[in-house]
């Protein structure tokens, strides 16, 4: 019996290290061809993985067109205006719907679902259309204006509360807490794993998010990092190693996010069984 399960056990092993690996080859193959010239770059030829020689050309072409400083606080400031507008706004909905009785309740709530189901490009229009009327656009809080609510977030909230005892709130009653007392000092303690994992997801939502910034803030001086790497792709042709150097540049924040928060990260997936 040990010896199957010890079988078992490597095979597991087995298939995740090489699914690992798959999952590497994209960010090896962005790498190498960084160090590549245009030419080598372009070469349909399965054996010429490495730079014949390595150079540095594509970085700095890279730093000369783009702002990296302006771009990297441009995106900085529109996850976080994001992260705060949705763990705020979402803790607050997922509680109201997980915990509270009031009248069309579940209907609210299936609007709230249906718009996951509903592809994000739909709100394109609308959203630009509410900026531009506010003369708000090209400014950061246009990058964060699709961000201000989550229907994801509500979602993932309303199961973190649902799963808190109702002997917390009865306990919180009989000491003379009122909604906001037992809302503030008691739930939302509990459900800071929750709020992480939120705050991660969108932030991750934020990041890869391309369309919008490109729609509502064109200009060079106040785009994310995504519409300036959409930038660089020419009409007719594109400098790979260029653009895999910038590519390689802009992940490097959210590497350092995601090993900051791993730990929270994976208990809030674990806990919420939410994923990607």
């Amino acid at each position: 019996m040990d010896h199957t399960k010890r079988n078992t056990t490597i095979l597991i092993h087995i298939v995740l290290i090489i699914g690992a690996a798959i999952m590497l080859i994209p960010f090896i193959w962005m790498i190498l061809t960084s160090f590549k010239t245009v030419s080598e770059s372009t070469q349909v030829d399965p054996f010429l993985i490495f730079p014949t020689h390595w150079v540095t050309r594509a970085f700095d072409d890279v730093f000369r067109k783009m702002d990296f400083a302006r771009l990297y606080l441009n995106t900085i400031l529109m996850i976080a205006g994001r992260v705060i507008c949705a763990v705020a706004t979402a803790s607050l909905a997922g509680y109201a719907f997980a915990r509270l009785k009031f009248p069309g309740k579940n209907f609210l709530f299936m609007l709230v679902l249906a718009q996951l189901m509903v592809p994000s490009q739909i709100f394109i229009i609308p959203q630009y259309l509410m900026v531009s009327k506010l003369g708000l656009l090209n400014t950061i809080f246009s990058l964060i204006f699709p961000g201000l609510v989550s229907a994801f977030g509500t979602f993932l909230m309303r199961q973190f509360y649902m799963a808190l005892p109702k002997d917390l709130e009865e306990a919180a009653k009989l000491d003379g807490c009122n909604i906001p007392q037992t809302f503030l000092w008691i739930m939302s303690p509990l459900t800071r794993s929750g709020m992480v994992a939120l705050g991660i997801f969108t932030a991750l939502f934020g990041f890869k998010d391309l369309m919008w910034p490109l729609v509502a803030n064109p200009e060079q001086g106040t785009m994310p990092i995504s519409a300036a790497l959409a930038k660089l792709q020419g009409q007719y042709a594109v400098d790979y190693p260029e653009l895999m150097a910038a590519s390689l540049l802009a992940i490097v924040p959210m590497i350092v996010v995601y090993i900051i928060f791993q730990k929270q990260f994976i208990e809030g997936i674990a806990t919420s069984g939410g994923k990607l």
